[in-house]
């Protein structure tokens, strides 16, 4: 069985909340076991609408073709030379407006 998702749980809920009230309104009941038959009644209501709503659909992924392995070009050339990185210029602390540097 699924899990519900987030929308699924809400209507649910709500549907728990809203129909329970609206029962206990409009049957005027005070004895306990009207409440608890009222109760399990919007308990049932909200059970059905959550299951009952669509889930979203998850899209399947396309299928992709295989990719051929590629074929190097040509080797690079072996240096002795060690590249080492610029240093970055950005906004620093001394580029601000007004700084006394």
């Amino acid at each position: 069985m699924p899990r519900p998702n987030a929308a699924q749980l809400a209507y649910g809920s709500a549907t728990v909340v809203f129909s329970t009230v609206a029962l206990l309104l409009l049957s005027r009941t005070t004895n306990a076991l009207g409440i608890v038959v009222i109760s399990a009644a919007g308990l049932l209501l909200g059970a059905l609408v959550a299951m009952t709503m669509p889930a979203r659909r998850r899209t399947p992924a396309a299928p992709t073709a295989p990719v051929a392995p590629a074929t190097p070009a040509a080797p690079l050339p072996l240096t002795d030379e060690i590249r080492v990185p610029a240093v970055r210029v950005g906004a620093g602390a001394d580029t601000r407006i007004g700084s006394n540097s």
